[in-house]
């Protein structure tokens, strides 16, 4: 049995109850006011706490039930982190389609979401929950409670405050990455006496670095944390990733940044997994901890709902022409994600001979019939299954015990490499090649793709044959100016079958409309 960071029972005794998606999400506290005079009067109960915070990423309501949402106004289904931000990552891009026809799905798959899209808001609305729950910790955590409360203020309760610092900046990256300019409030701000203010999204983005260096002493060493718990590699690895897009987020380039905090992961203990394959398989907790740095973790049987790795591979699998037994999942699929043809074309061999990353089901690579599941190749990747073969089964067949990586060793890799070639100084090319080419020997299992020249076109494709479906693509195709761009085009971009340019005010989602028109403080982001 896996080992996952999650008190369950205790969930329904710190549960914030938040059942809308109105202005004041940042401004709310429990419902339960006892709350913090019962919950938080011990190191155990403050680790209960950090608990919720952690089970926010992986459960679509706080109690656990299935039947519930922490988010009002969307279906349950649709209420998981990990589905909310899969779909904003993956299918407005290249690397998703999607025929199901659930009102704002089509609108992602087109490029053609409004400010009133129910996945864009669910995804702003999760982030912001969990935003809160975060804020929430810390007011209870503060050294005048704890004293209140007669808990001492240890080294591991400032360890509990700089994983929920960590958690908050996480969730505010998704905002700063996703939306731009949203809300913004910490655990500093009174509640209930205003509207949060906006953020503007330079401005995000400094708090997010200043959070996330701030933290650096009081975070736990690298792989000495609980598994699925952050550590300073999780805040390294984040910080790596918010450099290399800072060129995007602030007009400002900070590529020696990424670089150095790339190194940083890279020479902290982690190593690549030997197998990719297993990096998606139910005991990746075993077979590939090393590699991971962060994961949400998931179990069949005690984390169920319709989101996280049982979305990503129900969706991808059709009952009645592929074996979904053979996937872990005897009573699911779902039939409704796939690849465009796009895909496809940059492995090349897609058919997993050579490059053993390419795991893909089908023999049509066309997307000529948006609603038909058998045009296009099915990405396999990811299965409800062990290395060993074993299903990780629950009696209905169909919820997953695949952990999802947040973070892994190889994306920094890849950001060293790409962050050099675009300038930035402290690495060398011939460093990025040789951590490809690591790459390159796992996927070939020798040598015979190993490569002597790169260029930023060829970490652009490597980023997909390495990281395809685990939600890096929207971010890095607007890094390389080529999603809404009329200089890359993919089936359906824009609504037209062979894809069409879009306005480029489309790198960024709008602010959903009832935030817009509940609070005064916020302008709407342009083009919508």
């Amino acid at each position: 049995m896996k080992k996952i960071y999650r008190l369950t029972i205790l969930f329904s005794l710190i549960g914030i109850c938040i059942s809308s998606c109105k202005h004041s999400e940042l401004d709310l506290v429990p419902t339960n006011d006892k709350v913090g005079a019962t919950v938080y009067t011990s190191k155990e109960g403050y680790k209960a706490g950090l608990a919720k915070l952690y089970a926010s990423f992986g459960l679509g309501h706080s109690s656990g039930a299935t039947a519930l949402s922490d988010i009002g106004g969307l279906n349950v289904s649709f209420v998981d982190f990990l589905r909310l931000f899969w779909l904003s990552q993956e299918l407005t891009t290249d690397e998703a389609i999607c025929g199901w026809g659930d009102a704002g799905i089509p609108d992602l798959v087109q490029m053609k979401w409004t400010a009133d899209n129910q996945f864009l808001r669910g995804l702003y609305s999760r982030a912001i929950y969990q935003i809160t729950v975060c804020n929430e910790f810390l007011r209870e955590s503060t050294a005048e409670k704890l004293a209140s409360r007669n808990v001492s203020d240890s080294e591991e309760i400032r360890n509990f405050r700089a994983e929920a610092r960590f958690l908050r900046a996480f969730q505010y990256w998704v905002l700063l990455d996703g939306f731009g300019n949203p809300p913004f409030v910490t655990e500093n701000d009174v509640i209930g006496k205003q509207a949060p203010k906006q953020i503007q999204r330079s401005e995000l983005f400094k708090y997010v670095e200043s959070e996330l260096k701030a933290i650096d002493g009081d975070l736990v060493d690298v792989k000495a944390n609980e598994y699925g718990r952050a550590d300073k590699g999780a805040a390294w690895a984040l910080l790596a990733r918010l450099y290399l897009n800072a060129e995007v987020y602030t007009g400002i380039p900070k590529y020696t940044e990424a670089i150095t905090y790339a190194q940083k992961v890279i020479n902290g203990g982690y190593r690549l997994a030997a197998n990719y394959k297993n990096l998606f398989l139910t005991d990746n907790n075993i077979t590939s901890k090393d590699e991971m740095i962060l994961t949400i973790n998931y179990d069949a049987n005690k984390t169920q709902n319709n989101g996280g790795t049982t979305y990503i591979i129900n969706a991808s699998i059709d009952p009645a022409t592929m074996d979904a037994a053979s996937f872990g999942i005897p009573g699911g699929g779902w039939s409704g994600n796939r690849v465009r043809s796009t895909i496809p074309a940059i492995f090349g061999d897609y058919s997993g001979a050579t490059d053993k990353r390419a795991m893909f089901f089908g023999s049509k690579i066309q997307n000529d019939n948006l609603a038909e599941f058998g045009d296009g190749l099915k990405a396999i990747k990811f299965r409800n299954v062990s290395s060993l073969g074993v299903p990780s089964l629950e009696p209905g067949g169909t919820f997953c015990s695949l952990d999802f990586a947040i973070f892994r060793l190889a994306e920094q890799y890849l950001i060293y490499g790409e962050a050099v070639l675009r300038g930035g100084t402290g690495g060398s090319v011939s460093q990025a090649v040789d951590y490809v080419n690591e790459l390159r020997r796992r996927a070939y299992g020798d040598a015979s793709g190993n490569v002597s020249f790169v260029d930023l076109d060829f970490f652009l494709d490597e980023r997909v044959r390495e990281l395809y479906w685990e939600g890096f693509r929207r971010t890095d195709l607007i890094r390389y100016n080529r999603y809404t761009e009329a200089s890359y085009l993919w089936p359906y971009k824009g609504g037209a079958k062979s894809g069409i340019e879009v306005e480029a005010t489309r790198k960024l989602f709008p602010l959903p409309t009832a935030d817009i028109i509940s609070n005064t403080n916020l302008i709407q982001n342009k083009g919508y």
